[in-house]
């Protein structure tokens, strides 16, 4: 299976997607929100976590463009995920995404890393969010082409303590619920599909430990005021399970950036190289 490569560049029509405050409330539930922040999971005066920027770009990225650039399914891998917001994103309505691939190089063996952009804008043609995803198909290298820049590194600065420091559990439904913001791939909920592509049990979705972070940053770093979040980009580097414990760490190295981390119970690097901007 080759991957389409003529589709550098291109950018697609936009897809519709739309949204009630339910599907805001059920995300909410998803990444772990509970009473103790009401603001996000009642409909009376509904906050919106910035990190739901994620929800409209999952499916535009599996039914649209997964196809279009003919990438393995089985051979797929999520590496890095950023968003960038540019207004607020209501809590209801119809926004709009086209995408972009920006450029796909080649890895060897280890691969193809295909860098895509997903620009969302509501109604009048105003640009809300961005979705930037770095996708690898561990099966479609070795085409002969550009290998790509050496990634930007953000690691904590040594000796330093973190400025905040949040600790969520992932409960055993976690995965079970978070799919029904749209994520349905059978990883996350059939264990007989999880031991076939090596997993011993079902895994929790890397966006979902991304929303996880997000609420961390969100209540340390905005006064859990989503105005305040710029953008928030993460490098996926481990798996997480039902029942782990999710610590997320920030460390400031600007007036209005803070290098992330979030570990497991194991101190094992589960989000690492990540970066968030506030205003």
């Amino acid at each position: 299976m080759a991957l389409n490569l003529d589709i550098i560049g291109k950018t697609t029509e936009p897809i519709t997607f739309t949204y009630t405050k339910d599907t805001m409330i059920l995300y909410a539930l998803g990444i772990g929100a509970g009473p103790n922040e009401l603001d996000f999971i009642y409909e009376k005066k509904i906050k919106v976590f910035p990190t739901f920027a994620v929800i409209p770009f999952m499916p535009s990225f599996i039914n649209s463009f997964m196809p279009v650039a003919n990438i393995n399914p089985f051979a797929l891998l999520h590496g890095e995920h950023k968003i960038i917001l540019h207004k607020s994103i209501p809590s209801s309505g119809t926004v709009f995404t086209s995408i972009t691939c920006d450029s796909i190089y080649d890895k060897g063996d280890k691969g193809a890393i295909l860098n895509v952009t997903f620009e969302t804008r509501n109604k009048q043609g105003d640009l809300i969010f961005e979705n930037k995803a770095v996708a690898i198909d561990k099966s479609a290298g070795n085409f002969d082409g550009d290998r790509g820049p050496k990634p930007e590194v953000h690691v904590p600065p040594e000796g330093k303590k973190p400025d905040f420091c949040t600790e969520y559990t992932i409960s055993q439904n976690q995965a079970a619920l978070y799919r029904l913001s749209g994520d349905k791939n059978p990883l996350h909920i059939d264990p007989a599909f999880s031991k076939k592509v090596g997993f011993d049990q079902p895994i929790l979705h890397g966006l979902c430990s991304f929303g996880f972070a997000g609420r961390a940053v969100l209540h340390n770093l905005c006064n859990s005021d989503p105005a305040r979040l710029k953008s928030f980009a993460v490098r996926f580097m481990n798996v997480v399970y039902p029942g782990d414990r999710l610590k997320t760490m920030g460390w400031k190295t600007a007036s209005k950036t803070y290098i992330i981390q979030t570990i497991n119970q194991d101190d094992k690097l589960i989000l690492g190289n990540a970066v968030v901007e506030i205003v």
